[in-house]
């Protein structure tokens, strides 16, 4: 795997998603996360105000992304998010159009767009090409009925080995230290995303 994706050999990035409080933040950043991740989505149990998140972002060091998980919000809502809690990327979860992708990417062009699929036995790469013009990355979860993320189920990660996409794969979906290291070598991604599977 490793000889076919370039990717292998850039060291993976690690992002922490489901941030609630400062202090749990600042121990990821000590344990070496490259990204946390904040959701503004009220129907998650781990939903956070987006005043909430501003206040801690501020006390992050630098080089620390921060990361919006927002789900079918308007444009006009995300632009707003961005500019109250100080996102870095959005991650987005729900149904967004690539059109929609295009509209955030024009209003703000410094900000790097997330698309999140959820991945099942059927996922085809067909899903994912039309935004590789419009979003800077993929996150790909379990797709589980009815739960947008989060669920700590794995998917078969076989469906997705040797994706010949333009743009970063961040790997999510019952990562847990126990299959983390397989994951990664099966997969290749230019990222994990951690969330029920680990605990600090």
């Amino acid at each position: 795997m490793e000889g076919n994706n370039p990717m292998a050999q850039i060291r993976t990035r690690v992002k922490m998603c489901g941030t609630t409080l400062l202090e749990d933040g600042l121990a990821a950043v000590r344990y070496g996360v490259d990204a946390l991740g904040f959701i503004i989505y009220p129907k998650s149990p781990r939903y956070i105000p987006p005043e909430d998140v501003r206040l801690i972002c501020q006390q992050l060091p630098p080089f620390v992304d921060r990361v919006g998980v927002l789900v079918n919000e308007s444009v006009e809502t995300a632009v707003r998010l961005v500019d109250v809690a100080g996102f870095s990327y959005l991650q987005l979860h729900g149904s967004e159009s690539v059109e929609y992708c295009r509209e955030l990417k024009k209003r703000l062009p410094y900000l790097k767009i997330i698309k999140a699929f959820r991945v099942g036995d059927q996922t085809s790469p067909e899903e994912f090409e039309p935004y590789e013009n419009s979003v800077d990355g993929f996150l790909l979860d379990t797709y589980v009925k009815g739960e947008k993320g989060g669920t700590g189920e794995v998917f078969n990660w076989s469906v997705i080995a040797g994706l010949n996409l333009k743009r970063h794969i961040i790997l999510a979906g019952g990562l847990t230290a126990e299959n983390i290291v397989e994951a990664i070598s099966t997969v290749g991604p230019y990222a994990v995303d951690i969330n029920s599977g680990v605990e600090i």
